[in-house]
């Protein structure tokens, strides 16, 4: 991994609204991510989630501050940067195939109908649609119309991948199945994927870091709290990790109780110092510079709400 091979530097999101009056939705918001890095922004509806994805995106621009990609600052859309959406946003009169052909084709295009079709082919089968190449969309159910999404975003190639809580609509075993594929995916090929949810333990299971946000409007980053879960772990054995709960648990304890209070009782908070949470490290746990040693979250000990 690379430090900072995403970098979001001071960037804040302001609306006009009536007589004058600015709405600011977030301000001052740092953070970065290492390449092949998995990360999932947390907080509730109104802090600010999808504009920061849209931001990185590059189909909305912040009222101020910057988005570095790769050494390079976001001024717009790339295809360097794929995003697979809530809904599945396939083209209705496309095949599987045509859909995903059509992302090859626009990201390279000298290459051949054939050599178009047979990059697409390869990352259709990754997905597990293998025989459903001529399928529209209307013949697939919804977790194969995300499985295109999926295959889509990936045929690019892209630097970065942006999911905006692309499981949310679908049943709990679908959703679980593309969770296992999205992670297997990620871990073979290296891919940087940033992520909004509102399941926690979602994030538990598909994040190396996880970014808690304070709630809107005025939203800032609170922490950002590193996943100590091995990134091999399995979805079936995840809850038998004995730092499971300590880290279900501190996530629910933000969510519920400090995101609502955390500007009021820290408002020294600075936004380009924000603490790193270590669960279950000994010795320094909330580790940033400047800042001193605290008390370690150990399983059993610690205060969130329990699982």
């Amino acid at each position: 991994m690379t430090d900072k091979f995403i970098s979001i530097e001071g960037i804040a999101k302001r609306y006009p609204g009536a007589g004058g009056a600015t709405t600011t939705i977030f301000e001052n918001l740092w953070l970065s991510m290492a390449r092949g890095e998995f990360a999932c922004v947390i907080g509730h509806s109104g802090c600010g989630k999808t504009t920061v994805l849209n931001i990185l995106a590059g189909l909305d621009a912040p009222s101020e501050g910057a988005v570095i990609v790769d050494g390079q600052a976001i001024s717009g859309t790339s295809l360097d940067r794929a995003v697979i959406f809530q809904s599945h946003a396939l083209l209705p009169w496309r095949t599987v195939l045509g859909n995903v052909a059509y992302a090859v084709s626009s990201k390279w295009r000298s290459w051949d109908r054939a050599k178009v079709k047979a990059h697409a082919q390869k990352f259709i089968d990754l997905v597990g649609l293998s025989g459903a190449e001529h399928k529209r969309p209307s013949e697939l159910s919804g977790g194969m119309k995300q499985r295109v999404g999926i295959a889509r975003a990936l045929s690019i190639m892209p630097k970065m991948m942006l999911m905006d809580e692309p499981f949310s609509a679908l049943d709990a075993l679908t959703r679980g199945t593309l969770q296992d594929e999205v992670r297997r995916i990620c871990l073979e090929t290296g891919q940087t994927a940033f992520m909004i949810t509102h399941d926690v333990d979602e994030a538990i299971y598909l994040a190396d870091k996880i970014f808690l946000m304070t709630n809107g409007p005025g939203a800032v980053l609170a922490e950002v709290v590193e996943n100590p879960l091995p990134r091999d772990r399995g979805r079936t054995d995840l809850h038998r990790h004995p730092l499971y709960y300590a880290l279900r648990n501190h996530i629910i304890d933000f969510l519920v109780t400090r995101s609502k209070t955390f500007t009021t009782e820290k408002p020294d908070h600075d936004p380009r110092n924000v603490p790193t949470v270590q669960i279950g490290k000994p010795g320094l746990s909330i580790a940033s510079s400047g800042e001193e040693p605290r008390q370690t979250w150990m399983p059993g000990t610690n205060p969130g709400l329990s699982a």
